[in-house]
């Protein structure tokens, strides 16, 4: 493995087809407080994770409204505005909060204009690069939820829309809607649960963002997988686990999330690991 530390080596993906981004990236998440609510502990190293990460050579930063709810995209502003050219920030609307760790997802299309245009203050910025619908909510038809964002679109206030938490069947209903260029589910080495959204997402060229994705499970254990090919690449089992996915499919943009500079830069270090093909075989096998 290279001595350099940076993200680049990640290669790049072209969101969209217009919006070229590394493909290992960032996911802001963890710089709020405990339950994803309120203040992060220490503010200040949010702020110095953010700054190393661009750095490192990331470019793709993912956020959402309901992240603190509001902190995340604040923090990021204060570290990253202005923001550099190659920088893109990736939000969501669609899940309000009513205390830590408590989600509950609203499809209204006034509510997601709403969190939309209050992304765009948090954020300073003119138009929001990609807009995720953050869940899916059951109370109201996905077409008036893709709806409200293809409106903002259509005005220049956002430049693409994706989807989190979805199925094939659930992103095909929202394609009837709108163009849509990435989707955002659970997945990693140990929990394979989307993988039949990651090969349709492979074979029509949207971007397939994993979150979790350093979820190793049982693959870490004394004499796993994992730890022997760990020593081999000279590597951590998290760092095996982000270059497995970045090699499983050219679409994949993982976004690791920490509050830790010194986890950040463990994280990258992926980005310069390629596994075998028999490596790869043996890691996807063990589960």
């Amino acid at each position: 493995m290279t001595s350099t530390l940076s993200a680049t080596p990640s290669g790049t993906f072209s969101i969209g087809g217009d919006l070229p981004v590394t493909r290992l990236g960032y996911g802001a998440m963890q710089i709020t407080g405990e339950g994803i609510w309120g203040e992060p502990r220490d503010r200040a190293e949010a702020v110095a994770v953010l700054r190393r990460a661009v750095e490192l050579g990331v470019t793709f930063f993912d956020t959402a409204d309901s992240y603190g709810p509001n902190v995340s995209e604040e923090i990021i502003r204060e570290a990253l505005h202005p923001y550099a050219e190659d920088v893109v920030i990736a939000t969501k609307a669609g899940l309000t909060r009513t205390g830590p760790a408590e989600w509950v997802p609203v499809g209204r299309p006034a509510y997601l204009k709403q969190q939309v245009e209050l992304s765009l203050r948090k954020l300073g910025v003119d138009r929001i690069d990609l807009i995720q619908l953050h869940r899916i909510d059951p109370e109201v038809p996905v077409a008036d939820q893709v709806g409200a964002f293809k409106e903002l679109q259509e005005q220049g206030k956002v430049r693409h829309i994706g989807l989190s938490e979805v199925d094939v069947d659930q992103l095909k209903e929202a394609q009837r809607t709108a163009e849509i260029v990435s989707v955002q589910n659970l997945f990693n080495l140990a929990d394979r649960s989307a993988e039949a959204l990651l090969d349709h997402a492979t074979a029509e060229g949207i971007a397939f963002i994993p979150w979790f994705p350093l979820a190793t499970g049982g693959l870490v254990k004394d004499g796993g997988p994992l730890e022997g090919l760990a020593k081999e690449h000279d590597a951590t089992p998290s760092q095996l686990a982000l270059a497995w996915l970045l090699q499983r499919s050219p679409v994949v943009l993982p976004i690791p999330g920490t509050s830790s500079v010194a986890h950040l830069e463990d994280n990258i270090g992926a980005a310069n690991i390629t596994l075998t093909q028999e490596e790869m075989e043996a890691l996807t096998k063990a589960v």
